[in-house]
């Protein structure tokens, strides 16, 4: 009896014990994979970390994982035009400091996809890396507090990348730093904090992607001559929730979007900055926010065009009580316009004016905001409109408002190439 407890109990202590040393190492099979080769390793669990710094193909047919044993990232690619597709990569390391990755890249014309990475800290990270092809991968970080997890998609000092059609859940950002020329287009990306976030990156180009109930939709710091156009962006919510936000960002497009229940749709800091750019707002659709459009400070710059704005608490807010009319307003829909089309022409036959009443003190004092859509206010509002007590600032006025909410525009999007 003693003697099948003693043996019971080193079986459970080996069974504790198994990990990734335990499983054949993927190295090996790397090293013994000729330059410009093709491997296709045995269905079956495989040991990691994995080093590859000669230009093959890893091709693990959906049967091939990758367990990288809790120690630095599962793969580190150190070489030029390296394929890596269907495989299962888990278990990296938690080091931020290391950006502990499933994969890490410092390459060119390098392909990852069709993969699925998981309980990994961050996803893919690219540094100094161009032309590569990040597509159809399955992503989700560790499964830790929001602000600990790793970015979904990292790209450093990166350009003419293509980061598309990917899936991404439970994981922090995805961050583009210093980095130009590159395409993101076709993710869908949930449960993240910034479904994307640029710092000091130029000429990017964001088509068609699904970011839903993420802290921030996509938010453009200091990064000019970006193209943000058919993307769906929705339950961007709490304190800080942003469907688009700018902060001295010039020269942008924001055209075609969804923008539907966030707590402010675009939101507007020193944006443009250079005096001498604009930014593009056009036939976009925000709808049911808490805030339409959120200006930090009063700026001009900015062109709304033919847009729809319907079904939001407030539209337009303006930080100290100053106005949004020095940007241009012109052909956009508003559902609380007041007027009448008497000829037909599709456009109101008065201007679209907001002003500021009473019940826009929040704007001028914060700690308002707490009393804001309440009763009290909606009659000191009433009062007010009734018998202006003060001259109320004018926040917007457009000339020409549509009587009818555009249609957006058919998203020309071209398919994934396959390769």
């Amino acid at each position: 009896m003693l003697r099948g407890l003693i043996g019971l109990s080193l079986l459970l202590v080996v069974s504790f014990n198994l990990n990734a040393a335990d499983y054949p190492s993927f190295q090996a099979l790397v090293d013994a994979t000729e330059k410009n080769g093709i491997l296709v390793p045995p269905p079956g669990i495989y040991s990691g970390p994995v080093t590859i710094d000669t230009p093959i193909t890893i091709d693990g047919k959906g049967k091939v994982t990758i367990d990288g044993g809790g120690k630095g990232s599962v793969i580190y690619i150190d070489t030029d035009g390296a394929i890596i597709r269907n495989l299962h990569l888990t278990n990296s390391g938690n080091s931020h400091n290391d950006i502990d990755s499933g994969i890490q890249v410092r390459g060119n014309f390098n392909v990852i996809k069709d993969n699925v990475i998981d309980n990994c800290l961050f996803g893919i990270d690219l540094q100094q890396s161009e032309h590569n092809i990040v597509r159809r991968n399955r992503i989700s970080s560790k499964p830790v507090e929001l602000g600990v997890r790793g970015d979904s998609v990292r790209l450093w000092y990166s350009f003419h990348n293509k980061i598309t059609d990917n899936i991404i859940r439970d994981s922090r950002d995805m961050v583009v730093w210093y980095s130009a020329n590159n395409t993101i287009a076709r993710n869908d990306s949930r449960h993240g904090r910034y479904s994307l976030h640029f710092m000091y990156s130029r000429f990017n180009d964001v088509d068609s992607n699904h970011y839903e109930n993420n802290s921030v939709g996509i938010f453009l710091m200091y990064s000019d001559s970006v193209v943000v156009r058919n993307n769906y962006i929705a339950n961007a919510n709490g304190p800080t929730g942003v469907g688009i936000g700018f902060k001295e960002t010039s020269d942008v497009e924001i055209s075609n979007n969804k923008i539907l229940y966030c707590a402010t749709g675009l939101y507007i800091d020193v944006s443009p900055y250079d005096p001498d750019a604009t930014n593009r707002i056009h036939d976009n659709v925000i709808a049911f926010t808490n805030i339409a459009v959120n200006f930090l400070n009063d700026w001009k710059g900015n062109i709304f065009k033919n847009n729809a704005f319907k079904g939001n608490q407030t539209q337009i807010s303006v930080a100290g009580g100053n106005t949004a009319n020095r940007n241009t307003w012109q052909g956009n829909y508003w559902d609380d316009y007041e007027g009448f089309d008497l000829d037909g022409d599709g456009v109101g036959d008065k201007p679209y004016e907001l002003y500021s009443y009473a019940d826009r003190i929040w704007m001028d004092v914060p700690v308002a905001r707490f009393l804001k859509g309440t009763p009290v206010m909606a009659v000191i509002d009433f009062l007010e409109r009734l018998a202006p007590f003060t001259i109320p600032n004018m926040l917007v006025r457009d000339q020409s408002p549509l009587m009818t909410v555009p249609e957006l525009k058919k998203a020309h999007v071209k398919s994934s190439i396959e390769l």
